[in-house]
């Protein structure tokens, strides 16, 4: 009966590129759109984040005036949720890397 080898294993460290691709949080972006009032938007954004009226209206005038705003970030999965539930809403929205 032969003997099992041994594999040799080496173990590979990520390089600092992945180490901090991997601590980037993931952020939710709400886009600009032709088609939802101003005070439908901040209406969204106070129900779904819990927002004050002020910061909820600030993100609203991002949107409005640059086009975007983030609104979450945080790990993969919870981005998803926040973007799926701006969709729910009739809100135009993605997540993306935070730079």
């Amino acid at each position: 009966m032969s003997m099992p080898l041994e594999l040799e294993r080496t173990e590979v460290e990520p390089t600092s590129d992945e180490t901090v691709a991997a601590d980037r949080p993931w952020m939710t972006v709400v886009w600009n759109d032709p088609v939802n009032l101003m005070s439908y938007v901040t209406y969204v954004l106070q129900k779904l984040f819990g927002f004050s009226r002020d910061k909820a209206t600030k993100l609203m005038l991002d949107v409005h005036h640059k086009g975007k705003a983030i609104v979450s970030s945080g790990d993969k999965e919870k981005c998803e949720a926040d973007v799926a539930k701006l969709h729910a809403a009739g809100l135009w929205a993605t997540m993306q890397r935070d730079t």
